[in-house]
């Protein structure tokens, strides 16, 4: 890949390192492609993703949100209604969540083969 070596004057780190920051880690990129069809709610969210503790679910939508991809919409009505979508900036990501996504469907299996054949271990001995 050509550029890969280069020095960024105006800005530190790999572009690649600071993508995934973004939408990286095992939660903040399944919230961002379950919002590509539309806003979600808290309780979505967890029927949705339901290993994931209310507090993590709610610390990756905060970083999402103060990145610039998330939206947060407060109702004001009783009961209390708060709505997530992605912004403008945050669909700029959504074909390199839907390329992820292809890559996992086609390689799925392929990966798991590998994992269960214990290749991977035999080749670190």
């Amino acid at each position: 890949m050509s550029g890969k070596n280069n020095i960024y004057p105006n800005k530190e780190g790999c572009p690649v390192e600071f993508t995934l920051d973004v939408i990286g880690g095992k939660w903040k990129g399944i919230l961002f492609y379950h919002m590509i069809d539309g806003k979600k709610r808290f309780n979505e969210f967890r029927r949705i993703c339901p290993s994931i503790t209310q507090r993590m679910l709610t610390l990756q939508l905060r970083e999402l949100e103060a990145d610039g991809i998330v939206h947060r919409e407060v109702y004001h009505q009783v009961p209390p209604k708060v709505e997530y979508s992605l912004t403008e900036f945050g669909r700029t990501l959504e074909p390199i969540v839907l390329q992820m996504k292809e890559w996992g469907e086609s390689n799925r299996d392929v990966l798991e083969s590998y994992r269960s054949s214990g290749l991977l271990k035999d080749q670190q001995k």
